[in-house]
């Protein structure tokens, strides 16, 4: 009986999160009526407003990414190696930003930074990528942070870090060639839920007033109708993909052997 209902209980989640997709998907594929066709997924591959913002929020994720690493990495590690009394703080200081929300962050961003302020930042261009940089790094904060940290449960640290201070190696050695390293794929899984974040992000683009990926499929969904469903489903494909990513480094985890 218990595997009756374990098997429903599947069925059920699997059917209530295909469906929608599958059905989404059908309509993107309507655009020519009478017959199934491409045409709308190609207006919006052919749309320069797609391929600017598509890139510029590519730009912001790799950005965000090698900001967050050379964050996290070593704070992890320092709390790890040094300060373990500190870590509920520290965890409490990035589950923020699951409890803060988004808007609220991006208006005491533009309260503190604006061009009347010691750091005008929202005063250029350049000054308010910076600024939506920070943003995105701080909503991915906690997944990142998560990712590292369980990277870092796996590995003898201490042990580590005390076999490359007897070769005379300084602190940079060991984070980039010890710690990075043996806490790769971590940091790799970390990176691609930031990837999937920024790309989807819609709050502190919008509010920035950035040519990001997530205002320009809200201003699409506004104004179109086979266009948003097609850009939904490549928006889907993205986000998978990463998640597929992720698992496949897991599984590299699993099998490969810590570097010393």
């Amino acid at each position: 009986m218990r595997k009756i209902w374990a098997w429903g209980a599947l069925l059920f989640g699997i059917l209530y999160f295909t469906l929608p997709l599958v059905g989404m998907t059908n309509f993107s594929l309507k655009m020519r009526r009478g017959e199934y066709s491409f045409d709308a997924y190609a207006k919006v591959f052919g749309d320069p407003r797609f391929q600017e913002t598509f890139t510029y929020s590519v730009a912001q994720a790799l950005f965000t990414i090698v900001f967050g690493v050379l964050l996290v990495v070593p704070t992890a590690y320092w709390v790890r190696l040094k300060l373990p009394r500190l870590r509920p703080y520290i965890e409490f200081v990035t589950l923020l930003p699951l409890v803060i929300p988004a808007i609220v962050i991006v208006f005491g961003y533009i309260r503190l930074y604006n061009t009347s302020s010691w750091l005008p930042l929202t005063g250029s261009a350049f000054g308010t990528d910076i600024l939506l940089m920070f943003g995105y790094a701080t909503l991915s904060l906690p997944y990142m942070y998560r990712a590292v940290d369980t990277g870092l449960r796996t590995i003898d640290v201490a042990t580590l870090t005390e076999a490359a201070q007897s070769l005379g190696a300084g602190w940079a050695t060991i984070l980039a060639r010890i710690i990075l390293p043996n806490a790769l794929v971590a940091v790799l899984s970390g990176a691609f839920l930031t990837f999937a974040i920024v790309i989807g992000e819609f709050t502190m683009a919008a509010l920035l007033n950035k040519p990001a990926f997530g205002p320009y499929m809200q201003l699409l969904g506004a104004n179109r109708a086979y266009e948003p469903a097609a850009l939904a489903v490549i928006a889907f494909g993205i986000t998978w993909g990463c998640l597929g990513l992720i698992q496949l480094v897991s599984r590299f985890q699993k099998s490969a052997p810590p570097k010393a």
